[in-house]
């Protein structure tokens, strides 16, 4: 590999301008890809044999006509000086409604004020039903008075008739009076008959009264479950308009949501504030804002501070700002084939940015460095590409791997991220092993500083006049044991109270409230919250299976019965009865939690949904409850990753250990750079569980609210911290090898090579975390503690794990720390990470012929 680096590295400063407009062509053909090709990014996240969707999507099949079956998205409105709504700001907001409703994706647009009207008018029907009952219960009351004293004078008649007969057969003129006897008797049974129909159409009144009166009590049940979930604040100033989509939000036209915001904010309603959620936004691709800026623009600063050149600035950032471009449109440009989610183009640009600029100043580095010895710039540029664009190679083979372990987990959105992430490396790879000796060729020397090219020509005057040049200062003593041990024991301390509240962790999904305090978003939830309470917030669907054969009615009852039970849980705001099925087995309930969408009550209360049963131990226990929505979602998916978190962190873990085994031909130093790395990844989660989920400095970054940690956050920090650790370890810990295998002590090999690597480590960590604390401050509530996670965790890394830690412990090791059975030995392949190979006199014609060519005797 170092070889075939060698001759890449030539060519590509021979034809150094074909190379650069090779990449500045892919870069046009990548516009031209998203152009052609972009779709439309989420923050929707989807995985396999989520519970929830198999509820939702029982949901969609049992009600299939009714208002489940799509999406909603729900606009906050307000007025602006607390006051009730006035006729006039009502009307205004129909009208807006009946024109967002004309927008083609738009099924219905539920009148908040509509619903208040309904439920008054529903109580005043309740209020007619029941006076008509009682009207009906009095007639019903009056004929039984009636009827009851007509068939007591019926039956006395017939005792007197039965009597006459009887009489008259002791008598013996029974036969005389036979006529008139039959004549009274069916005078007797024809009243009777009338009696009897009297009391049966009595009967029917009084079963017609009762079941019209359980009837009136089931309406004003089911008015008083919508009412709790009325539409209208009690203080008639804030109000929720909730548009229905035919079909899930997802898959609506971007153009179409975007001519729906487009309508709500050329409304002028006045008094009145609008207030869209999230859902109505277009998901775009966040990429650069000034926070960004500023973090590039420190980079830049470590740059020249580092290499004193604004040529040898401009080139590391060109490389990166070149490579990331193409890598992120690329990417984007992809979303029109793939489920792809808004983040995923951020992380690609995060890390492309960073690496980009990295391993470019690998490479220059080890460039100007052989440059100040003396040599050429055609003989160094190929070997500063076979030599340190190997290392490259290697760093970036370690990140790429790490991110692609990503599919791994089982989930297909963590899976893009990785991949796209790992093509955004493999692409700043690509760039630092061509673009960069390209850019080398056509700076020249002009590479060096001048103060720098002056001291070379003295250098080279006193060479020739046969003085001695000058030599670095070598160290010829290591560290003290002391030393060593107070090293470990404030290093260690250090990341013990850094991963201190990694111990609370909580894994969820962003809600509004984490959004920026300056956008309608969070204003929208909070004053949903101010208005009706949090869980107004995050209301979930519960689906319950009925018992069989249950009728019209007592189904209806059953349903309302469950709501009832349900809305008595001291989590529970309201329960509102939804839908019902045509066969009356499955009902619909929305439920209105107390608290909002990501707070620990809610999380326990859909889990009591589904791994218990809030109706266990009632007469309603036979109905079998599962749960849909949101929050119900969200808690799945969080468990989800919080499970497929352990096997990947092994995972990592152990190829970190495989890896470096192979490099460093060593089994300690392995176990002490990993356990290195879990305790930079601990301290990097303590500091984001302690911002965003504590809420300590909160006032420094742009995100409204403490809430969970961001679900798959630690999961793309594990892959990324765990490549660029790997990346830190190899240059410091090369240097330790080879000073070894020179035959140094082995304390003194870990200082010296500690010393060799430390500037190149420190650069690229200030350059890669003033990067990755751009995104820390950006508005984005899901890029932003990704960014903060991977600057903590790159910071510890390498000042205190890779710079402190680990030297400190191998001191303290001694000999063993390079210790490898000869067994193991043999089997390993041998891996020259640092092209030692290359390192050895070049050919004097050749190295002029090519100088020529490359530019090296340019001013």
């Amino acid at each position: 590999m170092a070889l075939l680096l060698h001759r890449l590295g030539r060519l590509a400063a021979r034809r150094a301008k074909t190379v650069i407009a090779s990449w500045f062509a892919l870069l046009l053909l990548a516009f031209a890809a998203v152009a052609g090709f972009g779709g439309q990014l989420t923050t929707e996240i989807s995985l396999p044999e989520l519970e929830t969707l198999e509820v939702a999507d029982r949901v969609a099949e049992e009600f299939p006509d009714s208002e489940l079956a799509g999406g909603s998205a729900d606009v906050v409105v307000r007025t602006t000086n607390e006051a009730p709504f006035t006729e006039d700001q009502e009307s205004a907001l129909r009208q807006l409604m009946e024109r967002l409703e004309d927008h083609e994706p738009v099924t219905t647009v539920a009148d908040p004020f509509a619903t208040e009207t309904d439920i008054a008018a529903g109580y005043d029907e309740i209020d007619t039903g029941r006076e008509e009952l009682d009207s009906a219960r009095a007639e019903i009351d009056t004929a039984r008075e009636e009827t009851e004293p007509a068939r007591e004078q019926i039956e006395g008649a017939q005792e007197d008739l039965d009597e006459a007969i009887e009489q008259a057969r002791d008598d013996g003129t029974r036969e005389a009076a036979a006529a008139e006897f039959e004549q009274r008797q069916e005078e007797l049974d024809q009243a009777l008959t009338e009696i009897e129909a009297a009391e049966q159409d009595l009967e029917q009144a009084e079963r017609e009264h009762t079941e019209g009166g359980a009837e009136l009590e089931r309406a004003e049940a089911m008015l008083e479950l919508v009412e709790d979930a009325a539409l209208v604040s009690d203080s008639g100033d804030t109000a929720i308009i909730t548009l229905r989509f035919d079909g899930e939000l997802d898959g609506v036209d971007p153009e179409r949501l975007n001519e729906l915001t487009d309508t709500l904010t050329e409304a002028d309603i006045d008094g009145v504030e609008l207030l869209a959620g999230e859902e109505l936004s277009v998901q775009e691709p966040h990429l650069m804002s000034i926070v960004e800026v500023i973090g590039l623009v420190v980079a830049t600063v470590v740059l020249f501070v580092m290499l004193g050149t604004f040529i040898g600035v401009g080139l590391p950032l060109l490389n990166a700002l070149l490579g990331v471009g193409v890598g992120v449109l690329l990417t984007v440009s992809a979303s029109a084939f793939v489920d792809m989610m808004a983040i995923t183009p951020t992380l690609g640009l995060m890390l492309g940015l960073a690496v980009g600029i990295d391993y470019a100043l690998f490479i220059l580095y080890r460039h100007r460095t052989q440059l100040k010895q003396g040599m050429s710039v055609a003989d160094s540029i190929p070997l500063a590409n076979g030599t340190a664009g190997n290392a490259v190679m290697f760093a970036g083979a370690t990140v790429i791997i790490a991110l692609l372990a990503l599919n791994v987990t089982g989930l297909p959105f963590l899976g893009m991220m990785g991949t796209a992430g790992a093509f955004c490396v493999a692409i700043a790879v690509l760039m630092a092993i061509t673009m960069t000796p390209a850019l080398l060729s056509l700076a020249g020397p002009r590479i060096l500083a001048r103060r720098e090219r002056r001291a070379l020509e003295e250098v080279r005057d006193d060479a020739v006049a046969g003085g001695t040049p000058a030599r670095e200062i070598a160290i010829d003593r290591p560290m003290s044991t002391p030393k060593a041990i107070g090293v470990v024991a404030l290093s260690l301390l250090g990341l013990a109270v850094l991963a201190v509240p990694t111990l609370d962790l909580r894994l969820g999904l962003p809600d509004n409230s984490a959004q920026p305090e300056d956008t309608a978003p969070y204003q929208a939830y909070h004053a949903t919250a101010e208005a009706f309470g949090a869980g107004w917030n995050g209301p979930f669907l519960a689906v319950a299976d009925l018992p069989g054969g249950l009728g019209d009615e007592t189904a209806e009852q059953y349903r309302i019965d469950i709501a009832e039970e349900l809305g008595r849980h001291p989590d529970i705001v309201s329960v509102m009865p939804v839908a019902l099925n045509d066969e009356k087995t499955v009902a619909a309930f929305q439920i209105i939690p107390v608290d909002g969408p990501t707070a620990e009550s809610t999380e326990a209360l859909v889990h009591e949904f589904r791994d218990g049963d809030p109706l266990e131990g009632t007469r309603l226990d036979d109905a079998e409850l599962s749960v849909a929505g949101w929050p119900a979602a969200n808690i799945d998916i969080s468990d989800i990753i919080a499970d497929a978190l352990p096997l990947y962190l092994v995972l990592v873990i152990a190829l970190s250990l495989v890896l470096m085994i192979m490099v460093f031909r060593s089994l300690l130093l392995p176990v002490i750079a990993t356990l290195g790395f879990v305790g930079s990844f601990a301290g990097a989660m303590g500091a984001v569980v302690a911002v965003y989920q504590w809420g300590w400095f909160g006032g420094l970054f742009p995100f409204g609210d403490p809430g969970p940690v961001l679900t798959f956050m630690p999961v793309l920090a594990v892959g990324v911290l765990f490549g660029l650790a790997m990346d830190y370890q190899l240059f410091t810990a090369s240097g330790m090898r080879e000073a070894y295998a020179r035959g140094s002590d082995p304390r003194l090999a870990v200082r010296q090579g500690l010393r060799a690597g430390r500037s190149v480590v420190v650069a690229a960590a200030l350059i890669m975390a003033s990067i990755f604390a751009g995104f820390a401050f950006s508005p984005d509530p899901m890029s932003a503690p990704l960014g903060l996670g991977l600057t903590v965790g790159v910071l510890i890394d390498a000042f205190v794990v890779r710079l402190l830690l680990v030297p400190a412990l191998l001191h303290l090791c001694g000999p063993a720390a390079w210790y490898l059975p000869k067994w193991l030995d043999r089997i390993l392949p041998g891996v020259d990470v640092e092209g030692a190979a290359l390192e050895r006199p070049q050919p004097t014609k050749a190295s002029d012929e090519s100088s020529e060519r490359v530019g090296a005797d340019r001013p």
